[in-house]
């Protein structure tokens, strides 16, 4: 499986496209053929998926018990099929952009598995709460061998 990592701040264009970036692009079409997914992220931003990693996904959610219902409806019922246009766009939904808040200035953040969309300045509010919270004691311990 692959493993996206950080990414840039893009722009969106006033029809809602982002260009994916070229880092990812190549490594999206060979995995699978441009299909992507993008839902609504319980952090107010949106997630992309490469279509089967939340075919994965859907199929863990499917199998959960009725006290994940509305869980289930947040992620499935918000998911979108994308696929990446001859110029490298996506083109967000408008409801999916609102929802995230999306205005011009998206980071597109590889976090493993999946990219996060968030507009730049919420996340960069949230990335400085997470700052001041200081770091938990896992991420203090850790020494790098």
């Amino acid at each position: 499986m692959a493993v996206f990592r950080g990414g840039p701040v893009l722009t969106l264009d006033a029809k809602g496209r982002l260009t994916v970036p070229a880092r990812h692009r190549d490594q999206l079409v060979a995995m699978c053929g441009g299909q992507l997914i993008v839902c609504k992220h319980p952090d107010r931003c949106l997630a992309l998926y490469p279509l089967p990693v939340y075919e994965r996904f859907e199929q863990f959610l499917r199998g959960q018990g009725t006290e994940m219902e509305n869980w289930k409806r947040v992620f499935i019922g918000s998911a979108t099929e994308l696929e990446i246009d001859s110029a490298s766009r996506v083109l967000l939904p408008p409801e999916l952009r609102e929802w995230a808040a999306l205005q011009s200035d998206v980071k597109f953040m590889g976090v493993g598995a999946n990219f996060e969309l968030w507009d730049k300045d919420a996340y960069a509010a949230r990335e400085a709460l997470t700052f001041a919270a200081g770091r938990p004691e896992p991420l203090r311990s850790y020494v790098i061998e």
